[in-house]
């Protein structure tokens, strides 16, 4: 039976591949977001609008929290690459 400590190692780990998967989630559904209304209203409309911008900065927030709780760095910046150059 595990010990105390490495019972909250494995549960850190746990947390930080959930955040991870939900992060990406999350920043895939903002594309999906921006594409229903691309194709609902246009090109024309998204850009126009503000929310490229806002979906940007919600994307960076969510790295960010990402970066602070995941220790893989590998999965941090295959994710930042791909959302930020999406």
């Amino acid at each position: 039976m595990p010990n105390q400590n490495e019972l909250l190692e494995s549960v850190k780990n746990l947390l930080a591949d959930i955040l991870y998967v939900n992060s990406i989630i999350a920043t895939e559904l903002i594309k999906i977001t921006e594409n229903t209304v691309a194709i609902r209203r246009g090109e024309d409309f998204l850009n126009k609008s503000s929310c490229v911008a806002e979906h940007n900065n919600l994307n960076k927030n969510i790295i960010a929290i990402v970066k602070k709780y995941c220790d893989k760095k590998e999965n941090v910046a295959d994710l930042e690459k791909h959302v930020l150059k999406h």
